[in-house]
């Protein structure tokens, strides 16, 4: 096996042991993430087969999904036990700020459709 598959194969394996004692609302969270920009992509794939004839409502899908996965990172950021920039921060406040800017984030994009 060439070295760089070796080197590979353990940065995976070194990745799966740490990420294996991370909390369980990160992974959640982690989880979400990825769903937001699965479902950005599956809407970018019908997008190449289908046509973009309703443009405004493509853009506006996958803007939805990607605000949301990164607002969905920023309450991941401000949640996370180990990060001291944010360890004043409840993580209710950090939640409540996450709603309020989906609510804005989905009251633009749902403005932006016409």
């Amino acid at each position: 096996m060439p070295k760089a598959a070796g080197d590979a194969k353990l940065l995976i394996q070194s990745l799966g042991k740490a990420y294996a004692a991370t909390p369980t609302n990160l992974k959640i969270i982690d989880l979400y993430v990825v769903f937001a920009v699965a479902s950005a992509l599956v809407q970018v794939f019908y997008m190449g087969i289908v046509g973009s004839f309703p443009f405004n409502s493509f853009l506006s899908g996958v803007l939805s999904c990607i605000g949301t996965a990164v607002l969905a990172v920023c309450l991941r950021i401000q949640v996370n036990k180990d990060n001291k920039e944010f360890k004043d921060l409840a993580p209710e406040r950090a939640f409540a700020d996450f709603v309020l800017c989906n609510l804005v984030l989905h009251l633009v994009i749902m403005n932006f459709l016409g």
